[in-house]
């Protein structure tokens, strides 16, 4: 069996109720050491991602007593459902694309049911007390955004530096006629090398700073004196800002 991500996203995850397993499951060691194992440092595996779009907004706040919220907003695709309530001039959500109108799908159509969705407002604590509530834009480059951003901080590059790196995304982006590996131009070109050798299909962005790579931003509570460091990606015309 191949355990490939997207494989288990969309045969597993629905309504909490409505699970077939326990999703703790993915998360075992005898399975990431499975998962891992099947990784080929030579050779890309096949991942056919489907096209996804949308317009999104991650905000962070830490407040003085350390409070930590991490927010996402979406209405999916650029004008979401299209329908705007007259009285309110409020305009509607798409997700209810992400049913299937087949009642023996995994996710269908039904009273109550919540939409499976690429929304993922997140927060880290780590052993010495910092708080990082963060987050990023991009549909299902999403979790690909956040990866990078937070293994380069993780491991030591600051807040800024960390979201300023070069970025690669896995998959369809915006206008894309196939999926591909798409790369920041500013990546060294020996990787980009060793990627095609290994069966990348390789796509170079000429911006060194890209709309299609995510907008990520990103708060640090430190436990030790209260600081608080907040950082917005380049990529983005957003802000951090104390208040």
């Amino acid at each position: 069996m191949r355990h490939n991500i997207s494989l288990v996203r969309h045969g597993f995850i629905t309504d909490y109720d409505r699970l077939t397993g326990d999703p703790d499951h993915f998360l075992e060691s005898a399975y990431l050491d499975r998962a891992a194992g099947e990784i080929s440092m030579r050779k890309a595996a096949p991942f056919p991602m489907p096209p996804a779009s949308g317009d999104t907004v991650w905000m962070g706040a830490v407040d003085s007593r350390g409070l930590a919220v991490s927010y996402i907003q979406s209405v999916y695709w650029e004008y979401g459902s299209g329908c705007v309530l007259p009285r309110t001039g409020l305009l509607m959500q798409n997700r209810g694309l992400a049913f299937s109108l087949d009642e023996k799908a995994l996710n269908p159509l039904e009273p109550g049911r919540r939409p499976f969705h690429t929304l993922n407002p997140a927060m880290a604590t780590f052993d010495d007390g910092r708080v990082m509530p963060y987050g990023a834009m991009g549909g299902d480059g999403q979790p690909q955004t956040q990866a990078q951003f937070f293994t380069r901080y993780m491991f030591g590059q600051g807040l800024a530096d960390a979201l300023d790196a070069p970025r690669f995304a896995l998959g369809r982006t915006w206008g894309a006629a196939s999926s591909l590996l798409a790369l920041e131009n500013r990546f060294d070109p020996s990787l980009v090398r060793a990627l095609e050798q290994a069966g990348h299909e390789i796509a170079i962005n000429p911006a060194p700073y890209a709309d299609v790579f995510g907008h990520a931003g990103a708060l640090v509570r430190h436990a030790r004196d209260g600081r608080i460091e907040a950082a917005h990606d380049p990529r983005s015309d957003g802000g951090a800002a104390g208040i």
